[in-house]
């Protein structure tokens, strides 16, 4: 299986970590289907350590609950692969790690569907604690296992860009090839 990524992924990464340094914002990860692939693309990224926290990879239902706070009968009732699972593991990696933004997700990457979720289904969230701002996108994606996971890393760059531009003056993203 090829695990690599292309230029362009890391660059999206190069991105967020220079916006969120733009804007003096320190970032942090809980992820589950990813296991640890944002963290790794974000921390790829030079300079990055002035921004990124850390990360928690909860990808058991129970670390969900017990390291990030995620309400036990939220997951009882609903199942780790929802939007507001998501949103509590953003919230919960933020005050673990002492981060302005957490960002989250939680999903089947497959190759088997999980408790009625199909391949594919994907919860993403980010928590500025800053503000109490929260946002949290639900996704439907195709591809293999590798590729939803990857999929999955990108959109959350995504989504942590549609949070940190706004805090700042930027007309467009930094030039990040320096």
């Amino acid at each position: 299986m090829d695990t690599s990524l292309n230029p362009s992924e890391y660059e999206f990464a190069g991105a967020v970590i220079a916006v969120a340094n733009y804007a003096n914002i320190t970032l942090s990860t809980a992820e589950s289907l990813t296991g640890g692939l944002l963290a790794t693309l974000l921390t790829s990224v030079e300079g990055s350590s002035s921004v990124f926290r850390g990360s928690i990879v909860a990808y058991a239902t129970d670390i969900k609950s017990e390291l990030l706070q995620v309400d036990e009968k939220l997951l009882a009732s609903q199942g780790p692969v929802n939007a507001d699972t998501a949103l509590a593991m953003a919230m919960g990696v933020t005050r673990m790690m002492r981060s302005s933004l957490g960002l989250s997700c939680t999903g089947v990457a497959g190759p088997e569907s999980l408790a009625e979720r199909p391949v594919g289904e994907v919860h993403i969230a980010a928590y500025l604690s800053t503000t109490g701002h929260s946002r949290a996108q639900s996704l439907y994606l195709k591809g293999n296992r590798q590729e939803i996971r990857v999929q999955t890393a990108i959109a959350m760059c995504g989504l942590a860009l549609d949070v940190l531009v706004p805090l700042t003056d930027l007309e467009r993203f930094p030039d990040i090839s320096d």
